[in-house]
């Protein structure tokens, strides 16, 4: 497996991390999509990217980006955006190591890196990576300080 940049989400075969992302009741990918396509959040401003996992076919398993956080007003907060793993890869070290490349990336640029979750699932992952829960921040659920 192989973490990439993903420089142009036009270049990516999306599709089945979008199919399996709808049918687990989450919109955040299609929010993904739309957002970069009318040009709202194509990752491009200081410190943000976009990152993907591709298995040794080049098939998408995992996507995450990273934002300046749009809700604090604060440049020095950065946002873990659009962080989905496909299900068969969850707990195989997949998500981890996706998330400890944007956690690298953010500390490079960010004092502070937030997220929101409203899964049991997720926040279970995200403490168990150094996260702690507290609505510190408008429209998050946890936090890591750089």
């Amino acid at each position: 497996m192989e973490i990439i940049v993903i420089r142009n989400l036009d270049t990516v075969d999306l599709s089945l991390l979008l199919e399996e992302s709808k049918k687990e009741g989450y919109r955040f990918l299609e929010r993904l999509v739309h957002e970069y396509q009318a040009g709202t959040n194509t990752f491009k401003n200081p410190g943000e990217c976009l990152y993907g996992v591709l298995d040794d076919k080049n098939v998408l398993l995992a996507i995450g980006g990273l934002n300046v956080d749009p809700y604090c007003g604060n440049q020095g907060v950065g946002r873990l955006r659009r962080f989905y793993v496909s299900a068969k890869y969850r707990r195989t070290g997949v998500g981890s190591n996706l998330l400890k490349a944007i956690i690298s990336r953010a500390r490079t640029h960010f004092k502070v890196l937030v997220l929101h979750t409203d899964t049991e699932q997720g926040d279970r992952f995200y403490l168990s990576q150094g996260f702690e829960k507290e609505e510190l921040y408008p429209k998050s659920s946890h936090y890591i300080k750089m």
